[in-house]
């Protein structure tokens, strides 16, 4: 990561030099400049906490719901498939598979878009609207007759819960120190594991409704839809869109809030896009080792679609093969705990931890390969071994929300690793053919592969990162950015200068050479 020179909008935009200090525009620093400016007492330990029990109480439980939710109507095509949709609808095993790809090549397209509205836009309410147009598609898909219909549906779901991850990821930056942040990402993308769970009992259940006019994976969409209706009410009118403007917190915890986190020189959120962070995001490695990672952890990620045809072929019924949906659900939850707890723990282990969590996976991968396609059990412990890597993912997360810094970037970074994410999301489903069946090592080799390269990608960028942290410990001081103002009203009216900390001038983490990248 190579030094660059302060940002060149910020230097355009200084209005006034006043001996030695500079004064900048409002709107090029953090929106928790204004509300904590000024402010110089430390922080009360005891007091922070509290407010962080409180953010956790308020925030957490909607996040974590929110995650279970979308998950369970990302796999509600997977667990359809044994419940009905292919021969109502008539799907061959090619339009199967593009009715998964289409979902994220959707995701895909509307990536930027999606984090630019969460930039421009109250976070809440943005994914409010996305997530209430998402359940009213996936109702929809009940009424689907054909492939065309279906095609339709999966393209709005795709389009809105791009929405999701990047904005849980922001959010989590705003409310979390550094160390907090892994923890959290683990609670809320855990619930994928109890969305496993819970959509396997919906789907055992709508297995029993044999006296409607609806088929079984219609009542699975529409349950499904309107649980996540509801949600979207709810976090309209629950969810915060920032600890500036939290309603739950007075005004004094708000600066708490905000005081937390300065230690992250990450600052809350900028509302105004600067075209040069988004160039240093573009140009910066580590923005396109994290999109690889992102790329190929993802393609084995076609087995959400593909697992409950995968355990079914070793020869279970229908209705033992959903129940047996849930254990991946136990495996994600039990693994992502234990990884996060463990990189919360341990300093700088973030890497180490990731890539101890993908050895099972490649384990997974050699059994399926190579047990007695009679010994069904083994079979199927393989193919849960190969659930416990989701941890990596989950910690890469996290770490990338850690080590961007820079309103703007951050939302590029995001976008640029989740659109890798729809990548590999997309390219998978391409590796299910009719003629690798039953046993299907094509594909399995490919997920193989694509496991080791990710252990290989978390070492090198944790490399990388070390290295650039050791450069900077042995540069000068650089006090460019210590003596900045902006202009602030008074209670009563009057103008006032308050001096800006560092970590809320919106700088990038290459700007800011105070910055250090956690491990």
């Amino acid at each position: 990561m190579a030094s660059t020179p302060p940002s060149p909008l910020m230097d355009e935009k200084l209005d006034e030099k006043h001996d030695h200090h500079t004064e900048v525009a409002a709107k090029e620093v953090d929106t928790a400049a204004q509300l904590l400016a000024g402010i110089t007492e430390d922080l009360d330990p005891k007091e922070a906490d509290r407010v962080r029990r409180k953010i956790d109480r308020h925030i957490l439980p909607l996040m974590c719901t929110l995650y279970w939710i979308q998950f369970m109507d990302k796999t509600t095509l997977g667990n359809s498939a044994i419940l009905g949709i292919r021969e109502a609808t008539h799907l061959t095993t090619n339009q199967y598979n593009r009715l998964g790809t289409v979902f994220y090549l959707s995701y895909l397209l509307f990536e930027f878009p999606q984090n630019l509205g969460l930039q421009r836009f109250p976070v809440g309410k943005w994914m409010s609207c996305n997530i209430f147009i998402w359940g009213i598609s996936l109702c929809c898909h009940a009424a689907c007759k054909n492939f065309a219909g279906l095609f339709v549906c999966r393209i709005f779901l795709g389009v809105c819960e791009g929405s999701i991850t990047a904005g849980f990821m922001i959010v989590s930056s705003m409310f979390y120190t550094r160390t907090e942040q892994t923890l959290r990402v683990g609670y809320w993308f855990l619930m994928n594991g109890t969305a496993q769970i819970i959509s396997g009992f919906i789907s055992f259940g709508t297995l029993h409704i044999t006296n409607t006019a609806l088929e079984p994976w219609q009542w699975l969409m529409i349950i499904t839809g309107i649980i996540t209706l509801i949600c979207a009410i709810t976090f309209w009118f629950m969810f915060p869109d920032s600890p500036t403007s939290a309603w739950f917190l007075t005004p004094h915890e708000r600066a708490i809030a905000i005081h937390r986190i300065k230690e992250n020189q990450t600052g809350v959120e900028n509302k105004h896009f600067k075209k040069e962070q988004m160039i240093e995001a573009l140009l910066d490695p580590k923005t396109w080792l994290f999109a690889l990672f992102s790329a190929l952890d993802n393609i084995p990620n076609s087995l959400t679609n593909q697992r409950s045809i995968i355990v079914s072929s070793f020869g279970f019924t229908n209705l033992q093969t959903t129940l047996l949906g849930c254990v991946d659900g136990v495996v994600e939850i039990v693994t992502i705990w234990t990884g996060v707890t463990l990189a919360a723990r341990i300093p700088n282990s973030r890497a180490y931890v990731g890539s101890a969590y993908l050895v099972p996976n490649i384990l997974g991968v050699f059994l399926v390969n190579f047990l007695s396609w009679n010994n069904k059990i083994g079979l199927l412990f393989s193919v849960w071994l190969t659930g416990v890597g989701t941890t990596g993912f989950v910690l890469m997360l996290s770490w990338l929300s850690s080590v961007t810094a820079g309103h703007t970037k951050k939302i590029t970074v995001n976008a640029v690793m989740l659109s890798a994410y729809c990548i590999g999301n997309a390219a998978g489903p391409f590796m299910w053919q009719a003629k690798y069946k039953p046993r299907n090592h094509v594909p399995w080799i490919i997920i193989g592969i694509c496991y080791l390269c990710c252990m290989a990608l978390l070492l090198g960028i944790r490399f990388l990162l070390n290295r650039e942290n050791k450069r900077r410990d042995n540069e000068p001081s650089d006090d460019s950015f210590d003596d900045v103002y902006i202009e602030r009203m008074t209670a009563d009216g009057q103008r006032e200068m308050v001096k800006v900390d560092k970590e809320f001038l919106d700088l990038t983490d290459i700007q800011n050479r105070d910055f250090r990248y956690v491990l």
